[in-house]
C-alpha cells in the first residue's frame, strides 16, 4: 500500500533541512564526537536520530522494547533500507557491522565510518577473521552491536537466508542476542514498502521516496536469546543462532 503522499514544496523543505541536518551531523562527528565520552557519544547518535526522523516525518513506535538492554548484547535486525540504523540509534545507539561498500555512499556512510561503523570485507577470510575479532572485543567492552544477517535489504515482508557467521562474535564474547523486527507502516498501520532501498534503487532515489511521504517505524524486540552451552558448541553455534534468530523474528513480525 502507498503511503500518504507529500506535496513537493513540502518535500524540498524536507530535503533542505536534511542536507543541512547532514552537513551539521559531518561537523560534529569529525570535529566533537570523538572528544566526547561513550555515554555522550550515545547521547549526541541519538538526539541527532531524532531529529533526522523528525526532518523526514518518520514516526518510531516500539514494540516490545526494553527499558535497559544487557551489558553485552547484539542486536540482530532485517534490514530494509539506510534508514534503519536511525530508527534503532534514536531508542538505542549501537556500533553497525555493515559491509564494506557502505562507507562510499555519499554522507550517510562518511557519518557512518566516523561514528565507530564496523566493516566487513566480502570474500576475504583474513578481513572476516579481523572483523570478527573487532566485534568480539566491542561486545566484550560492553558496547551495543547492531547486525543485520540476511546480508541484503528486502522490503520486509519475508525473512532471507542468514550469513550465520555474523552471530560468532555473539557466542565467543558469550553475549546475549536481542532479535528485532522492523516494519514501516503507514498512517492506516499497513505495510509500505515506501522505505525500501532494495535492488538497483540508488541512494538519492531512495531519499526522495523517503522524503515524499508519511509512514511511521515500527521495531518490534522479541525475548532475547542468551547463549546456551548445551546447544552453542562449537561447530552448530551459529546454525543455533540462526534458529533461534528466526523463531524470535518471526514471531515479533507476528507471522
Amino acid at each position: 500500500m502507498a503511503a500518504n503522499r507529500t506535496p513537493v514544496p513540502l518535500r524540498l523543505v524536507r530535503l533542505a533541512r536534511l542536507a543541512l541536518h547532514l552537513v551539521r551531523g559531518l561537523a560534529i562527528a569529525w570535529l566533537r564526537y570523538p572528544k566526547l565520552s561513550e555515554a555522550e557519544q550515545n547521547a549526541q547518535k541519538r538526539r541527532w536520530s531524532r531529529t533526522l526522523l523528525s526532518i523526514l516525518s518518520v514516526s518510531v513506535r516500539e514494540q516490545n522494547a526494553p527499558k535497559k538492554l544487557p551489558e553485552r548484547c547484539m542486536l540482530a535486525l532485517n534490514h530494509i533500507s539506510w534508514l534503519d540504523i536511525f530508527v534503532i540509534d534514536a531508542t538505542f545507539p549501537a556500533t553497525f557491522v555493515a559491509k564494506s561498500e557502505v562507507r562510499s555512499w555519499p554522507v550517510v556512510g562518511w557519518l557512518c565510518t566516523l561514528v565507530g561503523t564496523l566493516y566487513i570485507e566480502r570474500g576475504k577470510r583474513s578481513a572476516a577473521v579481523r572483523a570478527r575479532q573487532a566485534v568480539a572485543g566491542e561486545l566484550e567492552r560492553g558496547a551495543l552491536v547492531a547486525v543485520c544477517p540476511e546480508g541484503i535489504t528486502t522490503f520486509g515482508r519475508s525473512l532471507e537466508r542468514f550469513h550465520a557467521a555474523l552471530f560468532q562474535p555473539a557466542l565467543d564474547a558469550a553475549a546475549t542476542l536481542q532479535p528485532v523486527a522492523l516494519r514501516y507502516l503507514d498512517s492506516a498501520g499497513r505495510h509500505t514498502d515506501a522505505a525500501g532501498y532494495v535492488g538497483e534503487t540508488s541512494l538519492l532515489e531512495s531519499v526522495w521516496a523517503i522524503a515524499s511521504t508519511h509512514f511511521g517505524a515500527r521495531p518490534d524486540a522479541a525475548l532475547p536469546r542468551k547463549k546456551d552451552r548445551s546447544r552453542y558448541r562449537r561447530g552448530a553455534g551459529r546454525a543455533c543462532a540462526a534458529e533461534d534468530f528466526t523463531s524470535a523474528a518471526l514471531a515479533a513480525q507476528g507471522t
